[in-house]
């Protein structure tokens, strides 16, 4: 056996971590950090907590926004973090702006409808809206705002890293897409978007307020929602 010269320096430091009361193990080898982080899901989680809790108060620091000041509180997500589904909405309405929430009230129950029919339970997503203050009378946020809110959430969208976007009503393709063609046209169609030199597989569907008010359009809706479903499944995605 050959015993191994240990120096002044490394007993020094053996009696530092004895002194603390911490067992180490010493291995030449060097770390791979990064697989200990992509192997440790608990560790991804509470960073992309950490992330979300400093988007939102980036988010709630802007100053001079109409949509803020005229707002009760900011309506930041609602969903699991960890989902491989985000879907993005508009804005808050007058309910959104009291609970805090996106997509409650008669919109949101729709939604859940749309999401159960093909069998997805709500807090399963991830949700969120283009602009997180409800605007004056409920009206579409302005070019302005939306361009505004927008580097807001494509942080949020890389933060969270989903398999599928789903992008719901004019408002929210414009912010990701920067198209002002018909949603009509647009809808049901995979597309891929680039968001910090990531693409993420993204679909534009109708906003549920929409179709409450035109229920007509529901059918294809639906469509849309089967593509969803059969994108999920092939994609092995457990929902």
């Amino acid at each position: 056996m050959i015993k191994k010269q240990i120096n002044q320096k490394d007993s020094l430091d053996i009696e530092l971590l004895n002194s603390i009361g911490y067992d180490y193990v010493f291995n030449n080898s060097p770390i791979n950090r990064l697989k200990n982080q992509i192997n440790n899901p608990s560790k991804q989680n509470e960073n992309k907590h950490e992330k979300l809790i400093k988007l939102k108060e980036e988010i709630n620091s802007i100053n001079d926004c109409k949509l803020k000041n005229n707002a009760s509180k900011i309506v930041f997500a609602d969903g699991n973090i960890q989902s491989s589904i985000m879907i993005v909405g508009e804005g808050p309405g007058q309910k959104e702006d009291e609970l805090g929430k996106p997509f409650v009230g008669d919109a949101g129950n729709l939604l859940n409808k749309m999401l159960s029919a093909i069998k997805i339970e709500r807090k399963k997503v991830y949700i969120t809206n283009v602009v997180n203050y409800r605007p004056p009378n409920n009206r579409k946020p302005e070019q302005s705002e939306i361009n505004r809110y927008s580097k807001y959430l494509k942080e949020h969208i890389s933060i969270i890293d989903p398999k599928i976007l789903i992008l719901m009503g004019s408002t929210a393709m414009e912010a990701i897409l920067g198209s002002n063609k018909r949603i009509s046209n647009e809808r049901g169609q995979w597309k891929e978007v680039i968001i910090k030199q990531k693409i993420y597989k993204t679909i534009i569907t109708f906003h549920p307020a929409y179709l409450l008010r035109k229920p007509d359009q529901k059918k294809f809706s639906w469509e849309d929602l089967k593509i969803i479903r059969k994108e999920i499944n092939q994609q092995n995605i457990e929902i």
